[in-house]
């Protein structure tokens, strides 16, 4: 029988927010995957299928219609657990304005899915992501697509040592055993040029916080300088620029460990301009934080900071305030307070250019 519904994105309860916003914009249902928790650490998922449907399938006896005195009276026996469930709690009908995935025919999901997961703390999702994709194609996904907003462990893309384990290669390799297509916002990629050279998937979209960051530093700070903390920055501080005539430039950066940087600036006259620092991502925010102290030794009128993924790990935040930044503005890809860009309308864009509506 053929399904009722084109494709049906899936999210976590803990990701139930930007799954509505993505649903909204990419005109998809939602199917929440419940999470379980067993003491010894242990998960345990559960994909929404027809609950009533996958009893016929297994024998299990119907509700009984009628007791003697006319009433509706429930038969005692065994049922699946299987159902969809909402954000309050289970059910069907509409949340926000939003359909919910009316359930599946046959104790089975529609032929095409969307997973939303963005990995951050990225280990356990990982897990996550292993258990659900399998489990979704027993249940009859044929093409099921990632949404991870933001993408782990692409740094290490190269061993400096013996016996280092290059965790793109790993990671990358087991996402392309789970998915068929991946789509990412701004992936930490160094030496290679390509999503797909990391993930090779049959189709591997790559979305830019840039120029949505460029669009509101126009409103926030029209005619501001953008300054890159490293030449890894380059392209992307460039892009940024370009969509509204910005000045801009790039710092020098040595690492000498996680939280152990130098920074020089380039030659640039930052004296009474209102300087955003601009980068892809931001974890310790010291590199950030050095800049923006070199940048008001400068004569920096204001320093703020605009980044695609809040890691903000531990006290970073503090550590960008106590350097005197003034605003911090990041995307949604990672749900923080600084979060200001919205990107569910360009992932949905993103969808429909793997192929997926609803």
């Amino acid at each position: 029988m053929t399904h009722p519904l084109g494709c049906l994105l899936l999210h976590f309860a803990d990701e139930a927010a930007p799954a509505q916003r993505l649903a909204q914009a990419a005109g998809l249902p939602l199917g929440t995957i419940e999470r379980h928790r067993f003491p010894d650490g242990e998960l345990k998922l559960r994909l929404p299928v027809d609950a009533s449907e996958a009893e016929r399938e297994l024998g299990v006896p119907e509700r009984a219609s009628q007791g003697a005195a006319g009433k509706a009276q429930s038969t005692a026996v065994a049922r699946p657990t299987a159902r969809i469930c909402n954000d309050a709690g289970g059910g069907l009908g509409r949340q926000g304005g939003q359909d919910r995935f009316p359930l599946s025919l046959s104790g089975r999901l529609p032929p095409r899915a969307v997973l939303l997961r963005s990995l951050h703390d990225p280990n356990e999702k990982l897990v996550e992501l292993l258990l659900a994709a399998r489990a979704a194609r027993s249940l009859g996904v044929q093409h099921l697509t990632l949404v991870a907003p933001y993408l782990a462990y692409m740094r290490q893309d190269i061993a400096f040592h013996p016996g280092e384990v290059v965790s793109q290669q790993v990671v990358g390799g087991f996402l392309a055993g789970l998915f068929d297509a991946v789509v990412t916002v701004d992936p930490h990629l160094h030496r290679i040029d390509r999503l797909e050279q990391a993930i090779p998937v049959p189709q591997a979209v790559v979305l830019s916080g840039a120029e949505p960051l460029a669009d509101l530093i126009a409103q926030r700070r029209p005619g501001a300088l953008l300054v890159g903390p490293d030449g890894e920055s380059a392209q992307w501080i460039a892009q940024a620029a370009a969509r509204h005539g910005f000045d801009h430039a790039v710092c020098t950066k040595v690492r000498h460990g996680d939280r152990d940087v130098a920074i020089e600036l380039p030659p640039l006259d930052a004296h009474g301009r209102a300087v955003v620092l601009l980068d892809d991502m931001a974890s310790t925010g010291r590199t950030l934080a050095l800049a923006a102290r070199l940048l008001l030794q400068a004569g920096a009128a204001s320093v703020d900071v605009a980044v695609t993924h809040a890691l903000f790990a531990g006290d970073a935040l503090q550590v960008l305030r106590d350097a005197g930044v003034g605003e911090v503005w990041s995307t949604d890809c990672i749900p923080h307070p600084s979060n200001a860009v919205p990107l569910a309308g360009p992932l949905a864009q993103a969808l429909r250019q793997c192929g997926v509506s609803a």
